[in-house]
């Protein structure tokens, strides 16, 4: 690889750790070719993605960002997951070391925040942006919703009365 290459590697690295939400280091040891395309295609399906980079690029590339202090987790053969989503790349990572044990997190950052272990998982238990704004939307709608109910109530108990008044008169 020669400098130019090493060069773009490590402005497509500042960009990740620029734009993604979160994102997770992992060993990866151990790992076959097609576990890590099922691992990748996961990962894409949920919206992030996946990388291996050299650390010492990686290590560049985290200078000067708020996620510098994640550079001391990037040791052996470790593999960046990482998604816009705060908490998709960790949902993906926690699912699939369930499945797979080769696949070691060892922390990652979100934000300006480092993560330890534990800390992706905690990060992998929140509810995703897609299911935040879905409770949002209920919460909203659930008013307009009741007083529809409550609107159309005395119509709908008009007609019961009606009804029991018309059954009493044929009997």
């Amino acid at each position: 690889m020669d400098r130019a290459q090493k060069e773009a590697v490590v402005g497509e690295l500042g960009q990740i750790f620029a734009d993604s939400g979160v994102v997770v280091v992992a060993h990866y040891e151990g790992l076959t070719v097609a576990e890590m395309t099922d691992f990748r295609l996961r990962m894409k399906s949920a919206g992030g993605a996946v990388r291996v980079a050299k650390n010492k690029l990686a290590k560049i590339a985290l200078k000067g960002t708020p996620a510098e202090k994640m550079g001391d987790l990037l040791k052996g053969m470790t593999v960046l997951a990482y998604s816009e989503d705060p908490v998709a790349a960790a949902k993906v990572v926690e699912a699939y070391t369930k499945d797979n044990k080769k696949l070691v997190v060892l922390g990652g950052a979100m934000g300006a925040t480092p993560l330890d272990e534990a800390g992706v998982k905690a990060v992998a238990q929140m509810p995703s942006r897609e299911e935040l704004i879905a409770s949002v939307v209920a919460c909203i709608g659930a008013p307009a919703g009741n007083l529809v109910a409550a609107i159309g109530a005395p119509a709908s108990d008009i007609a019961g009365i009606l009804k029991t008044l018309e059954e009493r008169e044929a009997a």
